[in-house]
């Protein structure tokens, strides 16, 4: 594969051609590594008894610094009238260990196949990205950068969604999607007989840009399965966020409210959660970004709890069109990096060690894009 637009031209066993039409399919894929080092861990894991255990330093390869290590296929048909078929299958893998991630799924990224109308947008079924993900996706001071950056904090875990309906409609420079899901296996099984509110999830997202200017609107609300019984909680989160560029400089920020209910009706986290950044190229190829986040932890099952924020620094030098070198860094306190085992995450396995308050971590690697 010599460039990333090279398509593979199948044959009419495959679907690339039917009745005259013509179809395309592009493998594509990142491959992405790097060094890290990260102080304050704890020596055991949540699920041991002991946790958290004693504080150490860990030096190690990981996969995934700036963009998750991936492989898929995007295909088109031309239908005619203006109307195309789409799919897309989305393999998430560690570059480290050759393992496959999202819990061991073949597709864990994306697994979808829709309709796409040059005039009404896109409709598409199956393993998608939220509405308010992808909404806030062009307002992320580190373009969701995998290592770095509070994703399920900020999003929620059912930032990708099982069972996924989705709609995305672009107007001149507004963007709209919706999506509405039958059933996210995140916590629990999803699609349950006599019970179709039970992991069931949906969210909508605005985007509008006009020279310079970006800004967006975003709501989603998640149903998940909290006992082995069926019961399930309430967790919504909307927010806003604004954008600015004027030749080598980005300016954004935005907030996101958050409440998480018990079925119940019990609070379980109420916070809001802010964050601002800035990119900049220093030159044609390098580009440097700074990201500041916060979140004001209201209530934790009716405790206060220390806020925790964030302060992540992105140098990032670019070898070619397809690979780069980089230098990413955090700093947090309250909270592991990424704000693990605080109030609204626990998802990214930066846990600290007894009786700390901060970690640093940093990490050199490398990224290639085909």
């Amino acid at each position: 594969m010599r460039t990333k637009t090279e398509k593979l031209w199948l044959s009419a066993a495959l679907g690339v051609l039917s009745g005259g039409a013509q179809a395309t399919v592009t493998l594509y894929g990142v491959a992405d590594a790097n060094i890290e080092y990260v102080n304050h861990l704890s020596a055991v894991l949540p699920t041991q008894a002991g946790f958290p255990g004693p504080a150490h330093s860990r030096v190690g390869l990981t996969s995934g610094g700036l963009s998750g290590s991936r492989w898929g296929l995007r295909g088109t048909e031309d239908l005619d009238g203006g109307l195309k078929a789409v799919f897309v299958l989305e393999n998430g893998f560690g570059l480290d260990d050759g393992r496959q991630t999202q819990s061991g799924r073949l597709f864990g990224r994306q697994a979808f196949v829709g309709l796409l109308s040059e005039r009404a947008g896109r409709l598409t079924f199956g393993r998608q990205y939220t509405a308010i993900f992808d909404a806030f996706s062009n307002f992320s001071p580190s373009g969701y950068s995998t290592q770095y950056e509070p994703i399920a904090a900020q999003l929620g875990l059912d930032f990708r969604s099982d069972n996924t309906v989705k709609y995305t409609g672009t107007f001149g420079g507004l963007t709209a999607t919706a999506n509405w899901s039958f059933g996210n296996g995140v916590f629990g099984a999803g699609e349950n007989p006599g019970q179709s509110r039970r992991d069931s999830g949906y969210g909508a997202g605005l985007n509008y840009f006009a020279g310079g200017f970006g800004v967006a609107l975003a709501f989603n609300r998640y149903d998940p399965t909290l006992t082995p019984g069926g019961d399930t909680g309430n967790f919504r989160k909307a927010g806003l966020a604004a954008s600015y560029s004027a030749g080598p400089v980005k300016l954004m920020g935005g907030y996101r409210w958050g409440m998480n209910k018990s079925s119940s009706g019990s609070t379980i986290v109420r916070d809001d959660y802010y964050w601002a950044g800035i990119n900049y190229r220093a030159m044609q190829a390098l580009d440097l970004t700074l990201a500041y986040y916060y979140d004001d932890v209201k209530s934790l099952n009716g405790t206060n709890v220390k806020n925790p924020w964030q302060v992540s620094l992105i140098a990032d030098y670019s070898l070619s069109k397809r690979t780069d070198i980089y230098l990413t860094t955090a700093y947090v306190r309250h909270a592991g990096i990424n704000f693990d085992t605080s109030a609204v995450s626990f998802a990214n396995g930066y846990f600290p060690g007894s009786g700390q308050q901060s970690m640093t971590a940093v990490a050199v690697g490398m990224r290639h894009r085909f």
